[in-house]
């Protein structure tokens, strides 16, 4: 398979020279840079040639920001980081100005793909509050300058699955107002990350005896980890190593929430929180 010498995937025209490939009408492409994201396109046969097939590209998915195992986060010390966590962090994993232009990006999407109705936008406490803060910020802004905007509510709800590092996929429902409201309303679910996707499975369940219109999930992180139930949700922030991460509101046991980078906690750390 040849490329077309363009050097960004604005081109809309792929030429592949490999005549075996006229047996096949789907192909998936990726693409890597920097944080290895791979950009997953569906091809469709457009017409052939001589030497071979033209395709045209056409997304498949939303773009995949995916964090490669290999890749080992910053230096504490390039970035203002508190005092009292100086000992509990092993790396700056995903600092906070990539997570607010993604997050801008994801905002985006969701405009897109929602935009043409009134969203109830539910948090999910407490991790989600400043990927949730930061995402309606960026949709309020697209709402002031585009020609078109919807109505947004908001609404909470608040869940415990942790103990310590590991996720029990038991929901705890220990706060949040009465889900149904949630009756005949898109809703736009946010939350700080996606584990083993246990738990959001079970909410969604769980909102489903509320028969909501629509039901979507925006997730900053989700965990590439082998307990994984295979939960994807629709926006995806970045897919992260099976490491346990903190700051940006995510904690360790209520701490490291006053963080504003995504870090790598420690063993140090956890055991200095520990409950």
């Amino acid at each position: 398979m040849v490329n077309t010498g363009t050097s960004g995937w604005n081109q809309s025209l792929l030429f592949v020279a490999d005549q075996m490939a006229t047996q096949m009408s789907l192909f998936l492409i990726f693409h890597y840079c920097r944080h290895t994201v791979k950009c997953f396109i569906i091809v469709q046969p457009h017409m052939i040639g001589e030497d071979g097939l033209f395709f045209f590209l056409t997304p498949l998915c939303h773009v995949l920001f995916q964090i490669s195992d290999e890749e080992k986060g910053y230096d504490l010390d390039l970035f203002c980081i508190p005092k009292h966590y100086a000992t509990d962090l092993e790396r700056v994993y995903i600092p906070h100005g990539l997570i607010l232009d993604r997050t801008e990006r994801l905002a985006k999407e969701i405009m897109k793909e929602m935009g043409g109705h009134h969203i109830v936008a539910l948090c999910v406490l407490k991790g989600g509050y400043k990927f949730f803060a930061d995402l309606l910020d960026y949709i309020k802004a697209l709402n002031r300058n585009s020609d078109r905007s919807i109505p947004m509510t908001v609404d909470f709800i608040r869940l415990k699955s942790y103990y310590n590092d590991q996720s029990t996929g038991e929901i705890k429902v220990i706060g949040g107002d009465d889900l149904a409201t949630l009756t005949g309303k898109n809703v736009l679910i946010v939350e700080d990350i996606i584990d083993t996707g246990k738990t959001m499975k079970t909410l969604l369940q769980l909102l489903k005896q509320y028969n909501p219109k629509m039901v979507k999930v925006a997730s900053l992180l989700v965990k590439r980890t082998p307990r994984s139930v295979g939960y994807r949700p629709d926006y995806v922030g970045f897919e992260v190593p099976d490491k346990f991460v903190v700051g940006y509101a995510l904690d360790y046991n209520e701490y490291f929430r006053d963080l504003n980078h995504i870090c790598v906690i420690s063993e140090s750390g956890k055991e200095k929180y520990k409950a």
